[in-house]
């Protein structure tokens, strides 16, 4: 009997991800989330001030990447000035050094003024007022000996996500990193898209990634010389690498790491289709297979955040679909709802740290768009619309979709915040795919 086409699907999909010219789509308009000057209506967010002072580098490049960040969580609308008057309304103004003009701040429609101030030779101090409550809610101090310190912007990321708990009671996502494939190579960027950081090795064909639940080592494949492809573990910051054992036969690609970190779940593409495995990660032993596709494909796999389920995309009714199952392969069922006639293949998932979606994309009209399930209704709804967007992956925060779109031109990364709408671009590069979002880096 001859092998039926569809066990080739991800090895067709992996060679896709190879570097080739990309044609033009329309450009979309990025909500820039400011509001200019004064002469504003009051949105439904928290406005937020982030004063100025003496001019120090110091001080402007910790408040240049605070408010870049905070703009970027979504959860303020940052009330913008001009410098001068920015300079004139921080602290102290003839009437002590700790004087706070409350009614000043409340009177340009700020609920809360963040500061940055020195606190030493290389220290520098920021503090997060309630402008209604007349207090500190919350402060911070980072140390900036050398501000071009690689270091020095994960201070200030870290800075802005403590404010943000300050105000929402829930730490931000700025001392985050995406890790992304550009032509073979693996590279991780900050969250607001700075940093750009190759940590895989120059030369090798790298694929699919992710990263480890305390986001210190990554997972990834990579194409052997003599055929196939096997899994590595990598340090990020070191370079060192290992390779993954049970994975030296056929192609292993799309790994992913259990929520302890102590599994590893990837696919095996083989003459008679492809299948889940996983690894014990912490032993360092024992192969377990899945699922048994004959002559199907199943790949794509995501725990659950208790570890207790794995989502995962099987073609074994036809097209793609995403089911779900025990984490030792027991009662595998469909588990994203199908519009026969209206939508196509299903791909890609990603479960929220939440527990309660989970992110796919799904083929509308011959293009894939970002979806997400409710797990507990398993109610759908589509999130993008123009040109192709795909490989969806959640911020730490559950609120936040970093995902693939072609809609400027080329492929690049761009973010979703699903409370308000807002998306913004990441990346600017020659193409970027693949997205992972790591966890929040301490």
């Amino acid at each position: 009997m001859r092998r039926p086409l569809l066990p080739l699907l991800p090895l067709l999909s992996l060679l896709s991800l190879l570097p080739f010219p990309l044609s033009a789509q329309d450009s979309a308009r990025v909500e820039s989330g400011v509001r200019v000057g004064i002469t504003y209506t009051p949105g439904v967010r928290p406005g937020l001030l982030v004063l100025g002072g003496p001019h120090d580098v110091r001080l402007d490049s910790v408040r240049a990447v605070l408010a870049r960040d905070l703009d970027y969580s979504d959860r303020f609308e940052l009330i913008s000035l001009p410098a001068g008057d920015s300079l004139g309304l921080g602290l102290g103004n003839g009437a002590g050094p700790d004087f706070v003009n409350y009614p000043l701040y409340a009177a340009l429609g700020a609920d809360w003024a963040v500061v940055a101030e020195s606190a030493g030779d290389a220290l520098v101090r920021v503090r997060v007022f309630d402008v209604g409550g007349r207090a500190v809610r919350g402060e911070v101090t980072i140390g900036t000996a050398d501000i071009g310190d690689a270091n020095f912007r994960l201070l200030v990321h870290r800075a802005s996500d403590e404010i943000v708990r300050a105000v929402a009671g829930t730490p931000g996502v700025a001392a985050t990193r995406m890790l992304l494939l550009q032509r073979g190579r693996l590279y991780t960027v900050d969250s607001d898209g700075a940093g750009l950081t190759a940590v895989s090795p120059a030369g090798g064909q790298a694929l699919s990634s992710a990263w480890a639940p305390r986001g210190e080592r990554i997972v990834y494949m990579q194409f052997a010389e003599l055929g196939g492809a096997r899994l590595w573990i990598l340090d990020p910051v070191t370079g060192e690498r290992r390779p993954v054992g049970g994975t030296t036969d056929g192609i292993n690609f799309a790994p992913t790491f259990s929520p302890d970190g102590a599994r590893l779940a990837f696919s095996r593409a083989a003459d008679d289709g492809t299948d889940l495995y996983v690894w014990d990660n912490q032993r360092d032993c024992c192969l377990q297979r899945l699922t048994v596709g004959r002559f199907s494909d199943n790949l794509s796999s995501t725990y659950s955040p208790d570890g207790r389920r794995i989502a995962f995309v099987s073609t074994r009714a036809g097209l793609p679909q995403i089911y779900v199952m025990e984490a030792d392969g027991t009662g595998q069922e469909l588990f994203a709802p199908f519009d026969y006639g209206v939508t196509g293949s299903s791909n890609a998932p990603d479960w929220s740290p939440d527990g309660q979606n989970i992110a796919f994309h799904r083929d509308v009209a011959g293009s894939p768009q970002v979806f997400v399930m409710d797990v507990r209704t398993r109610t759908v709804r589509q999130l993008t619309s123009l040109g192709r967007n795909e490989d969806p992956t959640w911020a730490p925060d559950g609120r936040h979709l970093a995902f693939v779109s072609d809609r400027t031109g080329n492929r690049q990364i761009w973010i979703i915040d699903l409370d308000t709408g807002r998306v913004r671009q990441l990346t600017r590069l020659g193409e970027a795919r693949l997205p992972a979002w790591s966890p929040r880096i301490e």
